[in-house]
């Protein structure tokens, strides 16, 4: 199979009104274009995600290097990091202008840089100011403007004030919230406590779904399987998966049979592999580094008979300078598997 024949199988998707049904969260350092693309291989409908992009970052950096992505991605949304509405709204006529099917708001990353910056999680106290980045960005690029956030923050914790923000910023033209079913704290835990210690309160969520039943919630955190997916879809209108998705990626090839209702045949863990290794073989030619690539398949083998050596020739080897798509296929031949290109039968 060519590249050309790989990306036409998993491309079918135009740039319109995403399904959120099921979605994978925006992470740093984790869904850039490489691992969206990878993805897509498992899964032709699930949501996609950008890193967060900082409004900064966009608007006086290297922006085509950000935002770039390959056809194959949609649906995927832009997720943005900032709370001045002119430069919001500036960021998104970018992501108008590159066919992003969506941009969501980023109100809910608990990190010290991001409180700094006076956007994420602590935009939560200031909810009228989120419907003024939301209003702004409707109207600069006629997308879909959808927001991230917590069930609360600090003080700011009780069911009321979740949903006095929920009400405040839907007026502004947001119909689609993604909440984290967790509170954080903005002082004393850091971001990787924020995820795991403020306890889960899934029913806060379905609760905003019964008095907000004119509203798309999607419920995010703690989420691991996709029977747990649809348990939470009987409570609210899509689910949100995180690490669990970066840990195990190959769980994505029963969710457009089991969820969008659609039988598709992703193949198996090696033929997924073959067809990104063809795409990892291309990006190379144009410059890219192996390592930037194979990082995000180290977990296609979870669970399965040689993964840990896997992942441990892919860790060991993947980041040399020299390294060429043949570590993969030494990684891939130790899990019994073999991969042999065109010159290489």
């Amino acid at each position: 199979m060519t590249v050309l024949a790989a990306q036409e199988a998993i491309d079918g998707l135009t740039a319109s009104e995403p399904k959120r049904r099921f979605c994978v969260a925006p992470m740093m350092s984790h869904t850039d274009r490489h691992f969206r693309y990878f993805l897509r291989l498992l899964s032709r409908h699930s949501m996609l995600y950008t890193e967060m992009l900082t409004t900064g970052a966009l608007l006086h950096g290297d922006t085509d290097r950000y935002v770039r992505y390959h056809a194959a991605e949609h649906p995927v949304g832009m997720q943005l990091g900032g709370s001045d509405p002119g430069e919001l709204a500036s960021c998104a006529k970018i992501a108008a202008d590159y066919g992003y099917d969506e941009i969501n708001l980023n109100a809910g990353c608990p990190s010290k840089r991001v409180k700094s910056g006076h956007f994420g999680a602590c935009l939560m106290a200031e909810p009228g100011l989120v419907a003024e980045c939301v209003a702004a960005m409707a109207a600069a690029s006629g997308l879909p403007i959808t927001v991230k956030t917590r069930i609360g923050i600090d003080d700011y914790d009780s069911y009321e004030h979740l949903g006095r923000f929920i009400s405040t910023v839907a007026q502004a033209g947001c119909s689609t919230f993604i909440i984290h079913a967790r509170k954080a704290w903005l002082q004393g835990l850091s971001p990787r406590q924020n995820r795991s210690v403020p306890p889960l309160q899934y029913d806060l969520v379905y609760r905003l779904k019964q008095d907000f039943p004119g509203l798309e919630i999607i419920i995010n955190g703690g989420i691991t399987s996709l029977a747990e997916v649809r348990n939470h879809l009987l409570h609210v209108d899509g689910v949100m998966l995180g690490r669990a998705v970066c840990n195990n990626p190959y769980m994505l090839i029963g969710v457009d049979k089991n969820l969008f209702g659609v039988n598709n045949m992703p193949g198996t863990r090696k033929q997924i592999l073959q067809n990104y290794m063809r795409y990892m073989e291309a990006e190379m030619a144009n410059g890219e580094h192996l390592y930037a690539m194979s990082r995000h398949i180290l977990g296609l083998f979870h669970g399965q008979h040689g993964a840990r050596a896997y992942r441990r020739h892919l860790t060991a080897n993947g980041h040399k300078s020299n390294a060429g798509v043949e570590i993969v296929d030494e990684a891939l031949a130790l899990t019994g598997n073999k991969y042999q290109n065109a010159g290489n039968k």
